[in-house]
């Protein structure tokens, strides 16, 4: 299969389990939707990669404790704002974490056109000022960003001390901890109802396993710039599995400010590498 594809599909997988997860709120919350997509994603890594405490010392078991934690927040942080604005604009304001770390990681004059194309459509997308998009939705939002950039940062790190994906199967087992209270107070005993427990699963792998692979399979085959630019793709991805899967509509300045972060992010990619991400 072509690596182009192989981002595709991962992003696509991502986004459409994000949906499904949005799906749940109803029935046990955020806080019970992503404690349910964790642990079931921590199940999945942990039987694929078996990481081993023992072969590690205590620096980078440390590392990978800090990189639980950061992606418990992470998740938990990015499902709150998808229980307060679509999965669209939510996924948009997050990639300014990434966004970030691309220019920042190029340092090329021509990122400040990237950066200024960025802002127009963020600032497009908040209305200027209205109160058409819930506040601390867009807040929550912004701060999965800014724990996404803290994760592609210790992630690169978390590579190099654990071999493939073993680091982000340990850090999501860390993570369904400080999760679980959240999730059960939340949530309480329907997370014992069968069909919540499938789809919980189905999110999991969806958003996890599935794409994960499907990224460290490309990455072998695909300049990391050309990488970037495809998972740039993935605001506009969720509008659309916001769309279908939720039937959320957005007006067509929302539709526009998203394209403007693509195409920011995209040429700011073509510079710097947009790590995988576990949200």
């Amino acid at each position: 299969m072509p690596p182009t594809l192989l981002v595709l599909l991962a992003v696509t997988s991502v986004q459409f389990g994000a949906a499904m997860a949005k799906s749940l709120f109803d029935e046990i919350g955020a806080g019970g939707t992503v404690f349910l997509r964790v642990l079931f994603a921590a199940l999945v890594l942990g039987l694929i990669w078996r990481p081993r405490l023992a072969d590690h010392p205590r620096r980078d078991l440390a590392l990978a404790l800090l990189f639980g934690l950061v992606l418990g927040a992470m998740n938990l942080a990015f499902y709150s704002s998808l229980d307060r604005i679509p999965l669209g604009i939510a996924v948009t304001f997050e990639f300014v974490g990434p966004l970030g770390v691309a220019v920042f990681g190029s340092r090329r004059p021509l990122d400040l056109v990237w950066v200024g194309l960025a802002a127009a459509g963020i600032l497009l997308l908040s209305g200027f000022g209205g109160e058409s998009l819930d506040g601390l939705g867009v807040a929550l939002a912004l701060l999965a960003g800014g724990l996404w950039a803290a994760y592609i940062l210790i992630s690169a790190r978390v590579g190099q001390a654990f071999p493939g994906g073993a680091g982000l199967a340990l850090a999501m087992v860390v993570a369904t901890v400080p999760l679980a209270p959240v999730g059960i107070a939340e949530a309480g005993d329907e997370l014992l109802v069968p069909w919540i427990l499938a789809l919980g699963a189905a999110v999991g792998i969806l958003s996890s396993a599935i794409p994960y692979g499907l990224e460290l399979e490309a990455l072998r085959r695909l300049p990391v710039g050309v990488f970037g630019v495809l998972m740039s793709l993935e605001p506009a991805v969720a509008a659309l599995a916001g769309f279908v899967v939720l039937g959320e509509r957005l007006a067509a300045r929302e539709v526009m400010a998203i394209l403007l972060v693509v195409a920011a992010s995209a040429g700011a990619a073509r510079g710097a590498k947009l790590a995988p991400r576990d949200t």
